[in-house]
């Protein structure tokens, strides 16, 4: 955790901008299974005429619009507080639009492309359909995370690079490009998932506890496994 905190600091960046479909809901679970685990948290909220600090443990970006993710790129690249934790190993959770502009270049509502933040090894353009509906997708097995499902609505189209991995292979959906779905590289991971994400797919969001505290204990079952459950067997139906 942050050096100067004995808390895990959770920074939620941008919520002006990037928060569609209820992705502040990824912020609360992980506040929530941090803290039935007795992990102290703290919750950051940065807005977009605000500095980004560099001193957080897990950072998460969230969906938006053209022209707001437009926005959000141009002010995480002239802060780089985002560029500087990454690089100092912090970890990042990025959802749709959050997950085109980490990478290296992302397309705008033309399909020009845009410098993104650069902390990913990968690039988004625009594909010639939109992808919407659920979506299922087994998970790097190396992540320990199994099956996620989720929502997406998007017309990006992602290729990843040899620094990174895919986070996941699409058994249902389009995710990147019909065949993965999200990626990351270190502690950077980013995903199309909305849903959120994160409350959907409870393992997913020990998954990036694991990376900031350790070794986690184990929860009895509760209502995010049951959703969990729930909406993997109507995706599939």
């Amino acid at each position: 955790m942050s050096n100067t905190s004995s808390a895990l600091r959770i920074v939620w960046i941008y919520p002006d901008l990037l928060s569609t479909y209820g992705d502040q809901g990824n912020v609360l679970i992980l506040k929530r299974r941090a803290e039935l685990r007795g992990i102290p948290t703290e919750i950051v909220h940065v807005h977009s005429s605000d500095p980004v600090p560099e001193q957080g443990d897990i950072y998460l970006l969230g969906g938006g619009e053209d022209r707001p993710q437009i926005l959000a790129a141009e002010r995480l690249r002239a802060d780089g507080g985002l560029a500087r934790a990454a690089a100092r190993g912090a970890c990042v959770f990025a959802v749709c639009a959050g997950y085109q502009i980490i990478g290296e270049s992302y397309g705008d509502d033309e399909a020009n492309p845009l410098p993104g933040v650069g902390i990913i090894d990968i690039r988004s353009n625009r594909g010639q359909t939109r992808a919407v509906g659920e979506i299922v997708a087994d998970v790097d097995p190396s992540l320990g995370v199994g099956r996620i499902t989720g929502f997406e609505n998007h017309q990006g189209r992602t290729e990843i690079g040899p620094q990174a991995r895919p986070l996941s292979t699409t058994v249902k959906g389009i995710g990147n490009d019909d065949r993965t779905e999200g990626a990351y590289q270190g502690q950077v991971l980013g995903t199309y998932l909305h849903g959120p994400a994160l409350p959907r797919n409870p393992q997913l969001a020990d998954l990036l506890l694991r990376w900031r505290v350790g070794q986690l204990n184990p929860l009895p079952p509760s209502w995010g496994e049951r959703l969990h459950d729930e909406r993997l067997a109507a995706a599939l139906r």
